[in-house]
């Protein structure tokens, strides 16, 4: 699998024009980096731009002239004493935009009649949310993170530290991940890199999730093409789960795995460096897992090659999805990454997609089993959803 080639137009990161904000150089596609540039919005926020290494904008960019509330104050974690987990009270995620008309749309550059969150025309834009689920405070004074041995108690509550971010796909009003080219997935790909790195360095920050959901059947309250970044003060509850199957099962869990689904049916599509399959016990009627084929902890830690090539395979893999049905189907894609103090040799980064899509026009709805606890059942054979992946692979 290889990149398509560099556009004619590319320019290094050196040639800005006068007045231009200076960039920072990622990793290079055809010779021609990508670059980073840092912002900042009316009210504080951190907004960063990533343009592709053959992009054509301007390095300039248009400053944040709105009037802004000011930020909301964090969110506040309680304790469930029967399980252990921590809940964020988030109430100022009430006030988000849901499904605005196209004008308005708050990811889109702005312009006189939408005064959206991103200035300037863009490639590839990460900003902090407005109305985060954590943050925007981080550890400090006293607010620790939360530990693994940290006990249970009643009334236990904590201040939601931690950093939430929209990561944009693209200027476009409408499409996916799936709907990139290979350069501007290219481009997320290092911003996601790039993010999963900076915010493990915050104070206080146990775990970095990013992940895109699709439609609005999973609670998408935006067309716009974005997904978001989670910065999180504990180590996420599935996350716990794992390292506990680590523990009693052995170290080498994930290259296991992989060795047994690459001897299976459930197979999707192998690369140099990355494999897609169904897993053999799919909770859903559509999940896909997508590992790299050497123990690599996060984003971070992939090389420009393994970043290349995913760059290629993971928007296949999502055009396959949507081939199976004449409209597109609806999915959460999450990068499962290892913790960032801990078991980081053992957890192997990981892509899992996965929908509620049994039919053309059926949704599976998580019922009193699944919902009320956990106990999940599939209503498709993996294999039989494997084998009808490989067929829209084929087929695209």
């Amino acid at each position: 699998m290889t990149l398509e080639p560099s556009r004619a137009t590319a320019r290094p990161a050196g040639a800005q024009p006068a007045g231009a904000q200076p960039g920072i150089a990622l990793s290079e596609v055809g010779g021609t980096p990508i670059v980073k540039r840092e912002h900042v919005l009316a009210d504080g926020r951190q907004l960063i731009y990533y343009d592709d290494a053959d992009s054509t904008l301007s390095p300039s960019r248009l400053p944040d002239e709105r009037l802004l509330d000011p930020r909301p104050p964090t969110a506040v974690m309680r304790q469930d004493a029967l399980t252990g987990e921590w809940i964020s009270i988030a109430a100022a995620r009430n006030n988000r935009v849901f499904l605005p008309p196209a004008n308005l749309d708050p990811l889109a550059p702005q312009a006189p009649d939408n005064p959206s969150e991103v200035p300037s025309l863009y490639d590839v834009a990460v900003f902090e949310n407005r109305s985060p689920s954590f943050g925007p405070e981080l550890a400090g004074g006293g607010r620790a993170p939360v530990g693994r041995d940290d006990g249970v108690g009643l009334g236990r509550s904590r201040a939601s530290i931690g950093r939430c971010e929209v990561v944009c796909f693209s200027p476009e009003r409408e499409g996916s991940f799936g709907s990139l080219t290979t350069s501007r997935a290219r481009t997320v790909i290092e911003a996601w890199a790039d993010r999963t790195a900076v915010l493990s360095g915050l104070p206080g920050i146990e775990q970095v999730f990013p992940f895109e959901n699709r439609g609005e059947q999973v609670g998408v309250t935006l067309h716009h093409p974005h997904g978001q970044i989670y910065s999180y003060p504990f180590v996420s509850p599935r996350t716990e789960r794992l390292i506990a199957s680590i523990e009693t099962y052995g170290p080498t869990l994930f290259a296991d795995i992989l060795a047994f689904e690459q001897k299976g049916e459930r197979m999707i599509v192998q690369g140099e460096h990355w494999s897609a399959f169904v897993p053999f016990a799919a909770r859903w009627p559509i999940e896909v897992h997508i590992l790299p084929r050497r123990q690599v902890p996060d984003l971070a830690a992939t090389t420009a090659g393994e970043r290349d090539e995913l760059a290629v395979l993971y928007p296949a893999v999502l055009r396959a999805i949507d081939g199976l049905y004449p409209t597109p189907t609806p999915y959460i894609a999450g990068w499962h990454q290892a913790p960032v103090n801990s078991h980081r040799d053992e957890i192997r980064l990981m892509l899992q997609i996965t929908s509620p899509r049994r039919a053309a026009d059926r949704l599976k709805f998580l019922a009193g089993s699944e919902s009320a606890m956990g106990a999940f059942i599939g209503d498709v054979p993996p294999e039989t959803t494997a084998q009808n992946l490989r067929e829209s692979l084929a087929a695209a």
